[in-house]
């Protein structure tokens, strides 16, 4: 984690913890950092945004400063965050920048740099930006005449994104009704396009931005709007995004929620079933469900687990050649068409999945059982003193104990605030709590939690 830079970019509410200047500063630093690698000096670095206020004056500053070194700013305009992942793959660029703040408040906002790859930045060059950023190191120079950089319109670059996703799937969605929450962000420009083309009938919600609405009590943070509207509405099925449409959330026909771990086990079982799961291996976090894990097992699946957060769900999946692999939250990654995770992208393997298998979503669900869980977030003074405590690491052996093999308790610090957390999965609610609180009790007892 670096001073600006932390897991999934630079974020911070605007104007505050990431200012235009800032921005600027970043867009000089990879037009200069990238123009070395041509011999006239000149980058070609693609931009996308979303919907948020703050995101036409990142871009504005961003395409000023690379431009100033002397390379040329492409602009998608309002897209997805994989959108600029499969731009930047497939297209030649020396890299690409999402401005998103993903699921955070419409204040917030972020600037998500792409390698090459299609991949996230790697964290040395992130390291060089902060230090120019703050000691303006190295020198770079201002680019004149001639050399100055373009700005240019590469909203081709979303269309040819959006045919991608058409061609994916290998059956029509002709008869089906499909409801689909844009959360007012990135996916309003996608989505719709990409399921009329495949002949679904598509009822669209929170596709109106103005700046400031998006993620507000939409999309797949707030599932409960979706659920009421494929309900009343009798659709087949739903998907809610979240602002920059990496994430996805479903709701089946019922007005039910199925979330990333049930997305996983449904598409995980149903490319071993075509013979297109590596080692039948779906790569997980730590924070995935028991009960995806009982089921996978029950279906003659296996999981690997990795640290919280997609980047190291995709740095496994990479380093092992396997095909799936997500979060709870519905960050799911297919490698075969895409190396980040692609909200819409997923929704396509579901709707494969129900149509090959001629079978509703809560049929697909149906052999997974979700355990109740209990997320308790503890301000401490000294995380590694908390985590490290002989009678906090007694009371988490003793509770792994007593839940057996029917629950599992995780303590582990934030990655980024001054907390525990302390999360507890059992076979009822009342289990998790009495477990999680018996946790809570040792820190408090033992000076550890913050008042």
């Amino acid at each position: 984690m670096g001073k600006y830079f932390g897991t999934d970019g630079y974020r911070g509410e605007a104007n505050v913890d990431l200012t235009a200047e800032n921005a600027f500063k970043v867009g000089r630093f990879l037009g200069w950092y990238f123009g070395k690698n041509h011999t006239d000096g000149t980058a070609q670095i693609v931009i996308g945004k979303d919907t948020r206020r703050s995101s036409y004056m990142f871009e504005d500053a961003l395409c000023s400063g690379i431009t100033s070194s002397g390379s040329n700013a492409f602009l998608l305009h309002v897209t997805t965050t994989p959108s600029v992942s499969y731009v930047v793959r497939t297209e030649d660029f020396d890299c690409g920048i999402m401005i998103s703040a993903s699921h955070n408040p419409f204040y917030d906002n972020g600037i998500k740099i792409i390698a090459s790859s299609g991949r996230k930045m790697d964290a040395s060059v992130e390291e060089m930006i902060e230090r120019y950023i703050d000691a303006g190191v190295p020198e770079i120079p201002l680019a004149l005449r001639e050399k100055i950089g373009r700005t240019i319109d590469f909203a081709a670059g979303r269309n040819r994104y959006i045919g991608h996703l058409i061609s994916i799937p290998t059956y029509s969605f002709k008869n089906m009704n499909v409801g689909i929450d844009c959360a007012n962000g990135s996916a309003s420009s996608v989505a719709k396009s990409v399921f009329d083309a495949l002949g679904a009938k598509t009822f669209v919600i929170s596709a109106e931005p103005d700046g400031t609405n998006i993620n507000r009590d939409c999309g797949s943070t707030h599932i409960h709007a979706l659920c009421e509207y494929v309900r009343n509405s009798r659709l087949d099925i739903g998907f809610a995004y979240d602002g920059d449409a990496d994430r996805c959330i479903a709701v089946n026909e019922l007005g039910e929620e199925v979330n990333g771990d049930q997305i996983m086990y449904v598409c995980g079982k149903y490319l071993k079933e075509r013979g297109q799961l590596k080692d039948d291996m779906v790569v997980t976090t730590v924070m995935s469900n028991l009960g995806l894990y009982k089921a996978l097992e029950a279906a003659g699946m296996k999981y690997q687990q990795t640290q919280v957060g997609d980047k190291y769900v995709a740095e496994n999946m990479s380093e092992n050649g396997y095909n799936i692999g997500g979060e709870q939250s519905g960050h799911i990654i297919f490698s075969k068409y895409a190396v980040t995770g692609d909200g819409i992208l997923t929704s396509l393997f579901v709707m494969q999945a129900m149509l090959e298998k001629k079978q509703k979503l809560s049929e697909l669900t149906r052999e997974m059982k979700i355990y109740p869980q209990v997320l308790r977030n503890v301000i401490v003074s000294d995380k590694e003193a908390a985590q490290n405590n002989p009678k906090v690491q007694e009371a988490v052996r003793k509770a792994g104990e007593d839940l057996g093999s029917n629950g599992r308790i995780l303590v582990r610090p934030s990655g980024t605030e001054p907390l525990i957390r302390v999360m507890v999965e059992a076979e009822t609610d009342e289990i998790c709590g009495k477990t999680a609180g018996a946790i809570v009790e040792v820190m408090k007892s033992e000076g550890l939690v913050k008042a």
